[in-house]
């Protein structure tokens, strides 16, 4: 199961904000409620059932009607929650259309709902969209061998590797049917939304084709996953593809943020609070990493698994019966050392059993 990365209480240690970030708001909107942060722009804070408890979602005045950006899971909290703020708060106009920043069940959980009720368009990346029906087709499906040996590899034991199996296919319950055509969105790109131009800015690392939204009229920026303020998203390499380096995809899409995106922005996040300081908050995430990965190097001066190197990127313990946190710390400790792999820093190699063991490259 691909969970938010978004919910990884395991972010690397390092990345605590310093007080240098404002946050222009005192609290946030209370369930059922919305706060308008800019004109025609409101503030949704949705329940999660996670460990991470919340997701922040945005409505934008659109003409006769609302523009939506991400939706919340699929689940009774979130059906009634919306029920209310149709019928009272956004004053029982329409749904235009509903944006998705990419796929987790966060985000996209009630997609299909939302389309359908007001016969609206989903818009969204299409790496997203296509990613999000490969993996919601997993439904029902055993676990397949290919994720076992991944898994396997990294030094999962039977109770890991039991609970994989257990979870496996979770991801399509808390998924609403998507609808079977949408409309793709691309960076760049500049869409009218009430009279205003949002552009388009996609990033990678955190999801395969991350969107978010920039109005430079009102100096806004709907930031998803891709920076949160008092969390690091986490970045992962799963069974689908075990070589992938989605942490240079990451660091990359930092640093094109910082080039592209202006330090004075409102951050409109998908958790945490609204807040100014766009580029300190990118370099505190850079630095952050820095360290881990620095953290990571010392590590592998003797031959480790992925499940050895957790102590040296994650500031609590992880155990084989987390079932959740050990798939998020296996996916993230994956991505640091493919990263060191591909760089030419480590090597990686195979003992007897299949287990793979990365270590500093000599010389």
């Amino acid at each position: 199961m691909t969970e938010s990365t978004a919910l990884n209480p395991t972010a690397p240690t390092g990345s605590t904000p310093a007080p240098a970030l404002g946050y222009p708001f005192a609290s946030p909107p209370l369930p059922g409620q919305t706060l308008e942060v800019a004109p025609g722009v409101h503030w949704i804070r949705m329940p999660l059932p996670f460990s991470l408890d919340h997701i922040n979602l945005w409505a934008l005045e659109d003409g006769e009607g609302w523009a939506l950006v991400d939706t919340g899971v699929c689940n009774e909290i979130t059906l009634d929650t919306w029920r209310t703020l149709f019928s009272t708060l956004l004053q029982g106009r329409p749904v235009t259309r509903v944006f998705v920043t990419h796929m987790h069940p966060d985000h996209i959980g009630l997609a299909g709902w939302l389309t359908r009720h007001f016969g609206a368009r989903l818009w969204m990346t299409r790496l997203e969209y296509l990613h999000c029906r490969a993996l919601v087709s997993d439904t029902g499906r055993p676990a397949p061998a290919e994720g076992l040996a991944f898994y396997r590899r990294a030094g999962w034991g039977d109770t890991a590797l039991e609970g994989y199996q257990t979870r496996f296919g979770n991801f399509g319950k808390v998924i609403h049917a998507l609808p079977d055509s949408y409309r793709r969105i691309q960076q760049g790109e500049a869409v009218q939304i009430g009279g205003r131009r949002w552009e388009i800015w996609v990033g990678a690392g955190h999801s395969p084709e991350h969107a978010c939204l920039y109005c430079p009229e009102q100096g806004l920026f709907i930031s998803g996953d891709q920076v949160l303020p008092r969390i690091s998203s986490n970045v992962s390499v799963y069974p689908v593809e075990p070589e992938a380096n989605p942490m240079a995809e990451w660091n990359d899409s930092l640093a094109r943020l910082r080039r592209d995106i202006p330090d004075d922005v409102l951050v409109l996040p998908s958790h945490n609070d609204c807040f100014r300081g766009l580029h300190t908050r990118i370099t505190q995430l850079q630095s952050g990493q820095d360290k881990a990965m620095e953290r990571l190097r010392r590590s592998l001066r003797e031959p480790r698994r992925a499940v050895d190197v957790f102590g040296a990127l994650f500031a609590r313990p992880i155990t084989e019966a987390q079932h959740s946190l050990i798939s998020l710390a296996t996916g993230e400790s994956l991505a640091c050392l493919n990263y060191l792999v591909h760089t030419g820093e480590a090597v990686c190699e195979a003992d007897a059993q299949g287990v793979d063991w990365y270590r500093l490259r000599a010389g």
